[in-house]
């Protein structure tokens, strides 16, 4: 049976709703000598920021019981480098790009959006007003409705691209976040980032990561994600989402589109795999022939929850 895997983000129209979460896939471009970039459904970059940013000095990864903690800091190229160096290449390699961007200031996020402009070789920005692994910016941004509401309206008013807003996990409810990325002009929502972790060496009595905390990822996080995109999914049902956590295996992914993702984003798993994201494409189309999907997008919120109990107690 054939299955039409396409499917529509607001604006953002994607062959496949199989994308590579920023930060995990580089640029793209690291991989494409081993697969095809054309075959996935976007490609989310490493973050931007207005100048080249180096990172936190190591140690930057350790590895945990279900995942790994990363204190990287943003390492990147800076957004002229990736637009003159990065850009080119990708467009010719026919793949699908989103931008992600970030600063330590309103003003940071405004001017990398106002050097992508409206530059048609990206399909989409993200904001990532979520990483937990810097001392300005992100937390903040991201764990306050009302300061992360006035930078969305900061970067929509500059750019006509459709506009993601990546969301934190570190909140008491991510349906508030959500509302106020949503009520100032974001079109999609990719949730969620990194939980903020610490993981100890006993010998030392010292953090395994030089920024001391770092940012949770990997399978055990999953359920997390999986909650919290059904929570953003029934307070917002019109609002397209990208469902991103602990992506192994192709039930992930349709685990996620049935608790309300329209799309999903894989990282942690690229690390171990980097042919990963672009076989999970296949998976699905096999999954859903098996199931008797004819459109993948048919599988988007269909969780079908018991009913609780009226009472507990005799």
């Amino acid at each position: 049976m054939s299955t039409d895997l396409s499917v529509r983000l607001g604006r953002l129209a994607l062959k496949n709703p199989v994308a590579t979460a920023s930060g995990t896939y580089g640029y793209g471009l690291e991989f494409a000598g081993f697969v095809n970039l054309s075959k996935l459904g976007a490609i989310s970059v490493k973050g931007l920021s207005v100048r080249p940013c180096h990172g936190n000095p190591p140690p930057r990864i350790c590895e945990t019981d279900a995942g790994m903690l990363n204190a990287i800091g943003l390492q990147n190229v800076g957004v002229d480098a990736f637009l003159s160096e990065k850009l080119p290449e990708l467009h010719r390699l026919g793949a699908t790009v989103v931008a992600n961007v970030w600063g330590d200031t309103d003003d940071d996020y405004v001017k990398v959006v106002e050097r992508i402009g409206n530059d048609r070789r990206v399909a989409a920005l993200e904001l990532n007003v979520s990483c937990p692994n810097v001392i300005k910016g992100g937390l903040i941004f991201g764990n306050n409705p009302q300061v992360l509401g006035a930078l969305v309206k900061r970067v929509r008013a500059v750019t006509s691209l459709p506009l993601v807003v990546k969301l934190s996990p570190n909140v008491t409810d991510i349906t508030a976040t959500a509302q106020a990325a949503v009520d100032n002009g974001a079109d999609i929502l990719s949730l969620i980032n990194t939980l903020v972790g610490l993981s100890i060496d006993v010998e030392t009595r010292t953090p395994k990561i030089g920024f001391t905390t770092g940012g949770l990822s990997g399978p055990a996080i999953r359920p997390i994600a999986v909650r919290m995109v059904w929570e953003v999914r029934k307070a917002l049902p019109k609002v397209p989402i990208f469902g991103v956590g602990g992506i192994e295996s192709v039930e992930h992914v349709v685990e996620f589109l049935i608790a309300g993702a329209n799309a999903v984003q894989v990282g942690t798993a690229n690390f171990r795999d980097p042919s990963l994201a672009v076989r999970l494409v296949d998976d699905l189309a096999a999954w859903c022939g098996a199931h008797g999907v004819t459109r993948v997008s048919d599988l988007t919120a269909t969780l079908r929850t018991r009913p609780r109990p009226d009472h507990l107690y005799a």
